[in-house]
């Protein structure tokens, strides 16, 4: 039997098995996520530096969320919780670069069985654990160059009968970043918990070349996926997490955890619309299980949001949970949040660790030379000293009043006038980790805020 009549057999009872009639026609998929995108860093969600015109037409043709969230601000866990519908604690990946546990569900085998052809392009699972997902096709190279050429000859080349899922990933804006920039280091804006130092202000405009750079691609995938795919179409974008700068990526704070989140679907979701229900990355896998007709595992942690997409509510979860739980010895900190309409709670459970990440550690051209000149000011300016302490050291409570504060400049942890609402998020928050199984491990030995010498930034070679 050939390959062609073989895979259209295995559709049609996939299909039937599902409860559909053999001539149902599920919609194709198409899921691009960027790597250490800031939502706040596009024109769509308030940014002033660049311009995005594929990512603000994709959202001219769908849905825009104001408030997604990733489980964790990491690349492997985040993109595990997608994968598998579960938090880092439930399906086994929690500090960085770890992978989900054997037996755990996973999302193409499910879009598989629903009739689906699957297929992965670039960083969607984290590094070698994409084969373990279950696609039908896999290429793990991730910059735009080689994506163009990859994904154009799968497309252009497949045969395949099947509805198609595709997932690209791009390495954008992943460091390292550019040498050079189109974006003027002087004329843009910084946000306001950074340091405005000259090399600061270079390594951003490289960051947001990437980020230039990942919207053109965009442009042109919807333009190759328009041509070679189905016109019933669910596209999605998103972003694994915030970007690798301090206060960003491997913090619980918004800008590690707020991605940029748009859905798009011809005739099904409304052009040009927008929503402030609060989700969660664990909650696009039950989706888009949901919208192919398949049902949902009733054991994850997901929950579709298909009503909210086809304008029958407007209002999603009512809390987001986040975890963190470090990146290997570059980042031995664990950290557990609860967000709400309104408050957002931190909970750090070793404030006596220090927290460091590749940014102070690892002082290389192309991704935290600035933090040398923020160490350097901090020898002699107050304002400095003090970033430079928050960055490294957080108090066990952080409280942040979200309708007043939205870019968390404020800590309320302690305030008598709000001593119930910390209270009382502090013990749902304690009661979620035990329900998830959440242990609290910490998977290294830890750097002590109390014994500087041992964590000072150093320059290491690079390979």
């Amino acid at each position: 039997m050939s390959r062609r009549i073989l895979a259209c057999c295995l559709s049609i009872i996939a299909v039937c098995s599902y409860g559909f009639a053999a001539e149902h026609r599920l919609p194709d998929i198409v899921v691009y996520l960027a790597d250490d995108l800031s939502a706040l860093d596009l024109s769509l969600y308030g940014g002033t530096n660049i311009k995005t015109p594929a990512i603000d037409a994709l959202a001219a043709d769908g849905m825009t969320f104001d408030r997604a969230f990733v489980a964790s601000p990491a690349c492997a866990p985040s993109r595990a919780a997608l994968l598998t519908g579960l938090m880092p604690a439930r399906n086994g990946a929690e500090e960085n670069h770890t992978y989900p546990r054997e037996g755990t569900v996973r999302l193409p085998r499910i879009l598989g069985q629903l009739g689906y052809q699957t297929a992965a392009f670039g960083k969607v699972a984290h590094s070698k654990s994409a084969k373990d997902y279950g696609f039908d096709t896999i290429d793990l190279k991730q910059d735009i160059p080689q994506l163009r050429e990859t994904v154009k000859t799968f497309l252009v080349n497949r045969d395949d009968p099947r509805p198609l899922a595709l997932f690209v990933g791009v390495s954008n804006p992943h460091v390292p970043w550019p040498s050079e920039s189109t974006v003027d280091p002087q004329s843009m804006h910084l946000p306001p918990k950074l340091l405005d130092t000259p090399q600061t202000r270079v390594q951003r405009s490289r960051y947001l070349q990437e980020v230039k750079d990942l919207d053109a691609y965009l442009g042109e995938l919807r333009g190759l996926t328009d041509k070679h795919m189905a016109e019933d179409k669910l596209f999605v974008l998103s972003s694994d997490h915030g970007a690798q700068f301090p206060f960003g990526k491997w913090t619980l704070y918004d800008e590690g955890i707020r991605v940029p989140l748009i859905v798009a679907r011809p005739g099904k979701i409304q052009k040009g619309s927008r929503t402030d229900a609060m989700v969660s990355w664990v909650d696009i896998f039950p989706t888009l299980i949901d919208i192919a007709g398949g049902s949902v595992p009733e054991t994850i942690d997901g929950r579709s949001f298909t009503a909210v997409l086809h304008g029958k509510s407007d209002s999603h979860r009512k809390r987001i949970f986040t975890t963190h739980s470090g990146d290997r010895m570059m980042n031995v900190y664990l950290s557990r949040s609860i967000r709400t309409d309104r408050y957002k709670l931190i909970w750090n459970p070793h404030p006596e660790f220090a927290f460091t990440t590749h940014i102070d550690l690892l002082l290389r051209e192309t991704s935290g030379d600035y933090f040398k000149e923020w160490t350097e000011a901090a020898k002699t300016n107050p304002r400095a000293a003090e970033v430079v302490a928050r960055h490294h050291g957080r108090p066990e409570y952080e409280l942040f009043d979200l309708q007043q504060d939205p870019l968390e400049r404020s800590n309320l942890a302690g305030r008598k006038e709000l001593a119930s609402v910390q209270q009382d998020l502090t013990t749902e928050l304690k009661q979620w980790i035990s329900d998830q199984g959440d242990n609290l491990t910490v998977f290294h030995p830890p750097l002590m805020l109390d014994q500087p010498k041992t964590w000072v930034p150093r320059k290491v070679p690079r390979k």
